[in-house]
């Protein structure tokens, strides 16, 4: 059960901290509009994270993720995990998140308006599921044997990782929001996507071990 919520806790951290357009978001609103709506556009992105990995759990276990089919084919699972995640590592080691800053501007919304605002941005962006998807395999989330309630938990710690990780962002941003330099997104991004890459790597190494095993 630790082990299962430690990974849930890790999962909903790692997905939340490339800074997409929902991150760029929050931390307009917190600069613009102050910490509190930062930290509602936040809770939007994490019910929507929450909503996706049920998505993607539900999405593994349509395809016949059951444990045999996991255990049989664990290696392969693995390393096509580690692949998406170092393509998502190259892309957001690559991206510029500073320059969107520029293009976030908005009219002050209700604290209602701005939760869904971001729970529609974060569920629209299809990426975010594969992403998911990939997590579940990289880190055998998935198993079709063990009850639907373990999965939940799963889920909930997402959730709870998520939400550390926004309360963090809107934290330094609005302590530091006389020293705000947008280059330092891009030098934390470049950071995060060493880590995925560097997660799929290894991912590939030790999914190639277990193939080599099974034969």
């Amino acid at each position: 059960m630790v082990y299962i919520i430690l990974k849930g806790l890790f999962i909903g951290f790692l997905s939340s901290a490339p800074m997409g357009p929902v991150g760029m978001l929050c931390i307009q609103r917190t600069l613009n509009e102050g910490k509190r709506n930062g930290l509602i556009t936040g809770l939007g992105a994490v019910v929507g994270d929450m909503l996706i990995a049920l998505l993607a759990i539900i999405a593994a276990l349509g395809l016949g993720f059951s444990t045999e089919f996991i255990q049989q084919h664990e290696g392969p699972l693995k390393v096509v995990g580690s692949i998406v995640l170092i393509v998502f590592g190259y892309v957001v080691y690559k991206q510029n998140p500073s320059k969107r800053l520029t293009k976030l501007k908005e009219k002050s919304m209700s604290y209602w308006k701005v939760f869904v605002s971001s729970l529609i941005l974060t569920v629209s962006n299809i990426a975010t599921l594969f992403l998911y998807i990939a997590l579940f395999a990289r880190f055998n989330v998935i198993d079709a044997d063990k009850p639907f309630g373990y999965d939940l938990i799963t889920i909930l710690f997402i959730g709870i990782g998520a939400s550390l990780w926004w309360l963090l962002v809107t934290y330094v941003v609005n302590k530091l929001r006389s020293r705000f330099n947008p280059r330092g997104l891009q030098i934390f991004n470049k950071i995060i996507g060493i880590l995925l890459i560097g997660l799929g790597v290894a991912g590939i190494i030790t999914g190639s071990l277990m193939g080599i095993n099974i034969f």
